[in-house]
């Protein structure tokens, strides 16, 4: 089984509007409701992928028990941890006339000692049987912020793949830890090595730590820095949708082609695929079956010369 970690987990909120303008009351056309969290979107990708997938983290108040009734309507299993705090919200407006998506994030529930403990306990019991695991997003208040580095050491002592996708100083601790993979988006990666050269940051970033490193470049697909060489994926033609939660089809993409053993090549346009087929869905953790199967023999793939 692949197993997702999300310690901040959420519910998510999708509002679609005709046209989204400031300082205006605005008439809602659909709303959509989801467990989110950069983890649970990854694990629901997996899913649908025919991976047996576990979802450990934290939930917890009224809100954490609708995410919880939400999740087992998914093949997911449930493996989260309670907490005395709520769950928070997220929000995502869509702009139907544009395209572009507004998001509004909530802080999470503060977590104490006790139920890191209690979390740590059954993320060591979990690995035992997992093919790989993933640490995604943010730390909730409360989380010391060396926490994604203290599970990458525990996954490697398990020897299990690790595959880290968070930001800023938890990022950079995670990296020393050296997990097996890291996958920031531009903007991170430009914060953790500061410099905006794709290919100058991505090497950096392996060289802090990660065996691999697999930047997102937005619509402009994925740029690999691994042991067998430098990669760069891009979809055949660039999609408009709703971009939330594409980053996250691209990790389960990844943890799907490691976990089957395919070529970087291959890993490589599973992510740009699925990223994309994500964009053109209406929420973040859904991909569509279709488009994906679609795109995935269009995705382009070229090898990188390594030079300094």
């Amino acid at each position: 089984m692949i197993l997702t970690v999300t310690l901040n987990t959420a519910v998510d909120l999708t509002y679609r509007v005709p046209a989204l303008t400031p300082h205006a009351s605005h008439r809602v056309t659909q709303v959509i409701e989801r467990p989110g969290g950069k983890g649970l979107n990854v694990a629901r990708v997996l899913a649908a992928l025919g991976h047996e997938t576990v979802a450990t983290g934290f939930a917890g108040g009224a809100t954490g028990a609708v995410l919880r009734e939400q999740l087992a309507a998914t093949p997911v299993r449930d493996a989260l941890v309670e907490t005395a705090g709520p769950t928070r919200r997220t929000v995502a407006i869509v702009d139907t006339a544009s395209g572009d998506t507004t998001q509004l994030n909530e802080p999470g529930p503060t977590v104490t000692a006790a139920e890191w403990t209690v979390f740590r306990t059954r993320f060591s019991a979990l690995l035992d049987g997992a093919a790989a695991v993933a640490l995604c997003g943010s730390l909730p208040p409360g989380i010391h912020v060396g926490a994604y580095a203290e599970l990458v050491r525990l996954a490697r002592t398990a020897g299990v793949p690790v595959l880290l996708d968070t930001s800023g100083e938890p990022l950079r601790r995670g990296i020393a830890a050296r997990p097996d993979l890291v996958k920031p988006n531009a903007d991170e990666l430009a914060q953790l090595t500061g410099t905006r050269d794709p290919l100058r940051a991505t090497r950096e970033a392996r060289g802090r730590g990660a065996r691999t490193v697999v930047s997102s470049l937005g619509p402009e697909g994925l740029l690999a820095a691994t042991p067998e060489g430098l990669w760069r994926a891009a979809p055949p033609s660039p999609v408009k949708g709703n971009p939330t939660g594409a980053g996250d089809s691209a990790v389960a993409g990844l943890l799907s082609g490691l976990v089957d053993g395919t070529p970087w090549p291959d890993r490589l346009s599973r992510a740009v695929a699925l990223s994309a087929a994500t964009v053109l869905s209406p929420v973040a953790g859904e991909f569509d079956p279709k488009t994906y199967e679609d795109l995935l023999p269009r995705v382009r793939v070229a090898e990188e010369p390594d030079r300094p």
